[in-house]
């Protein structure tokens, strides 16, 4: 019945009507840069202090294209012809494009992206915060490679942090922030025997449980919220909450309640009710993991059993607790599933995760303070995604394009 329910869905984005547009005058459009002009210079009046917090949001997979794609599919969906939208992020002050690669490769992959921003060295791809020193799947040439990241630093300097993902928690984006490896499929001790050379390397899920044990200082994450429980679980049956399937772990470990215990007044949630009872003035430490591989897209995720929070409401959730600490936070906040939509070929779910990302990005923005507050939001990578020929104003998306004979 779900699949059944998300292809209905699926199938009136598809359909959308086509919208009529309203003529504007030259002076409409002079008063709209006018506005914009003078918002941004207001924006910037504030600019100069240094920010105690920062907020990186990470749209995986999200190009020029995409964002195109959903400013219009967006502004269809409330009835508007699409094309006048601006995603809620496209009105901040500071635009830029990035040049990305890898040291290795022409088209990088999200390990080797996300490391460069989090410790600002760039590195081959498939390897997570660790420089191109280390050869990918050889755990003896990692020794030594390992980098800062911000998020370790934050953590030294006394700071809150906090990761937040719609993919597992242990995927190459979030994982750069607190875990150094040297082949971003090392999720579990069960991926070992994928490796050319595995060691005595530790695998990622494990490496968020025991950060304390290797950052000096630190006291840990704070808010680790996202999919990937099946890296954390003891491979046994009865394991998972929501199936009573296993886990993935064959050292017999289950790394949810080593959480609770390493922390006091820890938290360890799975579903949404559970994620709704969180009080984020109690929890100390709060991780959740919604399913057992990544969280659903946006468009299918009402059709949840157990039901998952929206990338908005962890981002709310996160934010307030880190908010507690006096000295500031670190917090990366990322919308994964515009990738998986991409490499499925799936643009409905790919444009619709990207939305509920700009949702995130303004419920964000509307709970900080900017004058202490740095918003950042970028993309790893793009993809190979098109807005083919010459549609007119306000021709759906989703749909098709009609020649010069008047034939699609």
């Amino acid at each position: 019945m779900n699949r059944i329910l998300s292809l209905v869905s699926a199938m009136s984005l598809l359909s959308l009507p086509l919208a009529a547009h309203s003529q504007q005058s030259p002076g409409d459009w002079f008063e709209e840069g006018r506005a914009a002009v003078e918002r941004n210079l207001a924006l910037r009046a504030a600019e100069g202090a240094t920010a105690k917090n920062v907020i990186l949001f990470v749209g995986d997979g999200m190009g020029v294209s995409t964002v195109t794609a959903a400013r219009i599919l967006e502004g269809q969906l409330r009835g508007e012809t699409g094309e006048e939208n601006e995603l809620f992020f496209e009105n901040f002050p500071n635009l830029a494009l990035a040049k990305t690669y890898n040291t290795d490769a022409q088209v990088p992959d999200s390990a080797g992206t996300m490391t460069a921003m989090v410790t600002g060295v760039k590195t081959r791809a498939g390897l997570i915060s660790v420089s191109d020193a280390a050869l990918r799947g050889d755990c003896a040439s990692q020794q030594g490679a390992e980098l800062l990241t911000f998020l370790e630093i934050a953590e030294m300097r006394g700071l809150a942090t906090g990761v937040v993902s719609t993919a597992r928690l242990t995927h190459a984006t979030p994982a750069s922030n607190y875990a150094h490896i040297m082949e971003r499929n090392f999720e579990s001790d069960a991926d070992a025997a994928g490796l050319s050379d595995p060691g005595d390397c530790v695998d990622v899920a494990r490496q968020l449980i025991e950060f304390t044990d290797n950052v000096e200082g630190s006291d840990g994450l704070e808010v680790a919220l996202g999919g990937g429980r099946g890296a954390f679980l003891p491979d046994r049956d009865g394991t998972d909450p929501e199936d009573g399937g296993p886990g993935r772990r064959i050292d017999g470990r289950d790394l949810t309640r080593e959480w609770v215990e390493r922390h006091e007044n820890a938290a360890y949630i799975w579903n949404a009710e559970q994620f709704a009872a969180i009080d984020p003035e109690k929890a100390s430490h709060l991780l959740g993991l919604f399913d057992w591989s990544h969280m659903e897209y946006e468009l299918d995720r009402e059709t949840d059993a157990a039901g998952e929070p929206s990338l908005s409401e962890m981002t709310a959730k996160a934010i307030e607790m880190l908010s507690r600490n006096p000295n500031g936070y670190y917090l990366n906040i990322e919308g994964a599933r515009i990738d998986h939509a991409h490499h499925d070929i799936n643009p409905i779910r790919a444009l619709t995760d990207t939305i509920e990302f700009a949702h995130a990005v303004r419920t964000a923005y509307e709970m900080v303070d900017l004058s202490e507050t740095l918003i950042i939001v970028t993309a790893d990578h793009s993809h190979v995604f098109t807005v083919a020929g010459y549609p007119g104003r306000g021709n759906p998306i989703l749909g098709i394009v009609a020649g010069g004979d008047g034939e699609p």
